[in-house]
């Protein structure tokens, strides 16, 4: 039986042929071509040790033992479809090599044939293999930009920078430090970067360190073995190990005390886990994900929280804005929000109204992400828009009755929607113009083309402001 070597991601040829000077002609070929070349006698189990995105050509003869040409082929086309195999024929294999052509090969060789042609048809099969692992790339690139501007709802550019800054990270193996306030959706975060990696089959695990109590947080996080401590009666698998092969997620790190900060840190730099009452180094594949409301730094300064651990964790932080930053994408998420929760309750939707969306951009949303949600819900199920330390806008007017042609239809129409924010409480011509969705310089001009006055705030300010270079 022979040896499985490794098969090399940056191999370029596989070449399978049970005749050993044949396979050293060939190896010596494609070797002085520049090419780098792995050299099999047999086809056994070759199949399950190339990845599918393998960028690389196989070469093999139809003629072997065990596994023929043929059944390599539908063994590696059962796991890449795309992937070019060349096959090496006898003069009376021809009718095998157009068989084996219908069934998807690349193209054949019979024997004898010049290293030339070898060459010249490895080195086309390359270019395929290139053009479509490229095409998978872009096509994966831009699947994943869907996912995010999905997950991860708005266009402000502070929201498109955290989109690009999760695309560049996801695919790598650097674990994150999340930074974001109460309700700023770092779960939803955590889990992008996870479902965009290739640990995205694996598990993952996300548990909040602050709803940990101090008595199990340890055996939680790292497990334990029997009689580690009393109560402890079997073997328990910790929340690192079960993420092994994928990402945990561990939310208000700030929360953890300094002795449990000194075994994660340990975790960190070694990849290893030991359980409570154990003697045994657990190797780990996991990727962590921590996150905080908290400025760590200066909790370090205070002593809080370990200065190591932070360095360590701060190598690739993402900062997630808060709402109150997001200028528009309130809007937006909200209707986002209310439209989901309508199709939930098989509700009609909801449209906000001029002075609905004024209190919207008003609210400073300490909560964040999660009470835009809850409004939004609300909202959906038509209960009163209520945000603390703001009262609910009056109802809105009838609709006017409108006369004359269109354009002047139009006009009437305009001046009742300025007409009808106008009865709303403004503090400055700003909020008025921004509850509008129109610059203050449109909406000076329409005051004075619909006669009307703005009565609330300072609106000189805001003159000087709309004149300035």
């Amino acid at each position: 039986m022979t040896t499985e070597p490794y098969i090399d991601s940056q191999a370029q040829v596989i070449l399978v042929d049970d005749d050993p000077h044949l396979r050293q002609a060939l190896s010596q070929t494609l070797d002085l071509a520049g090419l780098k070349v792995v050299a099999l006698a047999d086809a056994q189990g070759l199949a399950e040790r190339i990845e599918p995105d393998w960028p690389g050509v196989v070469v093999s003869d139809i003629r072997m033992p065990g596994i023929d040409g043929l059944q390599l082929l539908e063994q590696l086309h059962g796991r890449d479809s795309e992937l070019p195999v060349l096959l090496i024929t006898g003069h009376g294999d021809v009718p095998l090599a157009v068989q084996a052509m219908r069934a998807g090969a690349y193209d054949f060789l019979e024997k004898p044939f010049a290293s030339d042609a070898l060459l010249d048809s490895v080195r086309r099969a390359m270019a395929l293999r290139r053009l479509v692992l490229d095409n998978r790339s872009l096509r994966l690139a831009l699947s994943d930009r869907q996912q995010l501007a999905t997950r991860l709802v708005g266009h402000s550019p502070s929201m498109q920078r955290l989109r690009e800054q999760i695309g560049a990270l996801a695919g790598t193996r650097a674990d994150v430090l999340i930074l974001g306030e109460t309700g700023a959706g770092k779960e939803v975060v955590a889990r992008a970067l996870h479902d965009l990696s290739s640990r995205r089959d694996g598990p993952f695990v996300a548990i909040n360190a602050g709803a940990l109590a101090e008595s199990v947080v340890e055996s939680e996080l790292f497990g334990h073995e029997p009689g580690a401590f009393t109560g402890a009666q079997k073997r328990r698998i910790g929340k690192f190990e079960f993420a092994n092969g994928g990402t945990l997620f561990l939310d208000e790190i700030e929360s953890m005390s300094l002795d449990v900060q000194v075994k994660l840190l340990r975790l960190l730099q070694e990849r290893v886990v030991e359980r409570l009452g154990g003697n045994q180094l657990i190797p780990l594949d996991i990727r962590i994900i921590a996150a905080t409301k908290e400025d760590l730094r200066t909790s370090a300064d205070q002593g809080r929280f370990r200065a190591d651990l932070y360095y360590r964790l701060n190598v690739a932080p993402l900062r997630i804005p808060p709402l109150r930053e997001r200028g528009d994408d309130i809007l937006v998420l909200f209707q986002h929000f209310a439209d989901a929760a309508s199709q939930r309750h098989g509700l009609a939707p909801h449209s906000l109204q001029p002075a609905q969306r004024a209190m919207l951009l008003r609210h400073d949303w300490p909560g964040n992400v999660r009470e835009l949600q809850n409004a939004a819900e609300r909202f959906a199920l038509g209960l009163e828009l209520a945000l603390d330390g703001q009262a609910p806008p009056a109802a809105p007017t009838a609709t006017p009755i409108l006369l004359g042609n269109l354009s002047e239809q139009v006009e009437q129409f305009e001046r009742s929607l300025i007409a009808a924010e106008l009865a709303q409480p403004h503090s400055s011509m700003r909020s008025l113009a921004e509850a509008l969705g129109i610059p203050r310089k449109t909406l000076h001009d329409k005051l004075r083309k619909h006669g009307l006055h703005f009565e609330g705030g300072s609106s000189g300010n805001d003159d000087h402001e709309e004149n300035r270079p």
